[in-house]
């Protein structure tokens, strides 16, 4: 009787261990709800990643068309992430009987595996075609260009980046076949413009007559200061100097003394121009590579930086806000730069502006899984 007590005591013994077991294995399980938590976790990951890769398409691109080369964009159009977890539990007995039915040998057993699967499925975009037509030669609407000024951003830089021409004012030009400077007048009539922003001495608005949206200007100088300002910019721009409400219209050139025309750039010439100041070594222009880099003299005697201060390097730099290689060597924008981090974000932010496909039509889709 004693052998008899002494194998059951073994026997609870392995069989409490196997409860254990179990318990652990269940424990485990209720743990497996991992939707809700992947949430603050993938938000965060692809979020940063999405931002940072935008920011190094960018630049590249801007170095690209330094080198007249083509630029390239794809679109993250949707990023779907999908978990699994998998659990099997497995229990058992195994032992030797005597014919009397007194057990002599019993061994619990118990099994447990598991799988974790993450398999996150990304889908790009390509524009190209027409679409990468309308994105890129498409000028940017008064609208638009009005929109950006009404939500904060100085007038000056605005005009600067995006227009080529205010009643018969040019703006820099960039290109190998059309580069020329800016009119100095032109450089004066934003400082004037910008100057009248800050006293509130301007507003602009838009109208609808007759189903049509009118963008308009008015001046209303509060102070003497301002009103010399005003008129100094009212005979840059040719306006009737008794008037105070001018109406927005696009072109080069006004067909009255009552109207503001204003010539939008395109994304291809906002790129252009953002190029143009791209430091590139000086090894690829001595090899007919890369023209070497304009100074924009005028600009910087009317106290106007470089849109944007790009360096170059032959190592990836250690500092930068955002930095690609391209042609053997590393081009980036100095964290510590943030003129040149501010101009580079408004590039961004005005590429969302433009139209990026034409409605009823489907851009071609390339889906890659990253398991």
């Amino acid at each position: 009787m004693s052998m008899a007590r002494d194998r059951a005591a073994k026997i609870w013994r392995k069989g409490g261990k196997m409860a254990a077991m179990i318990l652990v294995a269940l424990h485990f399980a209720g743990c497996a709800r991992i939707g809700p938590k992947t949430v603050v976790r993938d938000r965060f990951d692809y979020v940063s990643a999405i931002s940072e890769s935008w920011k190094q398409q960018t630049l590249l691109n801007l170095v690209k068309i330094r080198y007249l080369d083509a630029p390239v964009f794809m679109d993250v159009s949707s990023v779907i992430n999908q978990y699994a977890v998998e659990q099997e539990v497995g229990l058992g007995a195994s032992g030797e009987f005597y014919n009397r039915g007194e057990p002599f040998f019993v061994s619990p057993e118990i099994g447990v595996r598991g799988r974790y699967t993450d398999r996150p499925t990304i889908t790009y975009n390509p524009l190209m075609g027409e679409n990468l037509a309308r994105s890129l030669l498409k000028p940017i609407s008064n609208a638009a260009i009005l929109l950006l000024v009404e939500a904060g951003y100085p007038l000056d830089l605005v005009l600067r980046i995006c227009i080529q021409a205010i009643n018969g004012l040019e703006n820099r030009r960039t290109g190998k076949l059309a580069s020329r400077p800016a009119e100095p007048e032109f450089y004066e009539l934003l400082i004037l413009l910008r100057h009248l922003q800050e006293m509130e001495a301007s507003v602009m608005r838009a109208t609808s007559v007759d189903g049509k949206e009118t963008l308009t200007v008015f001046f209303k100088p509060p102070n003497e200061a301002s009103a010399e300002e005003m008129k100094k910019a009212m005979q840059l721009l040719s306006l009737d100097s008794d008037a105070r409400e001018f109406r927005v219209v696009s072109g080069s050139f006004a067909t009255n003394n009552r109207e503001i025309a204003m010539l939008g750039r395109s994304m291809l010439q906002i790129f252009s121009a953002y190029a143009s100041y791209i430091d590139v070594p000086e090894s690829h222009v001595t090899q007919g590579r890369v023209v070497a880099t304009e100074q924009d003299n005028l600009a910087t005697a009317a106290g106007f930086p470089a849109l944007i201060r790009v360096h170059d390097g032959t190592s990836k730099p250690d500092d930068a806000f955002v930095a690609v290689p391209y042609r053997g060597h590393w081009f980036w924008i100095d964290d510590r730069d943030v003129y040149s981090k501010s101009t580079f974000y408004f590039l961004m932010i005005l590429f969302s502006f433009t139209e990026r496909g034409v409605s009823g039509q489907v851009a071609p889709i390339l889906t890659v899984p990253t398991n």
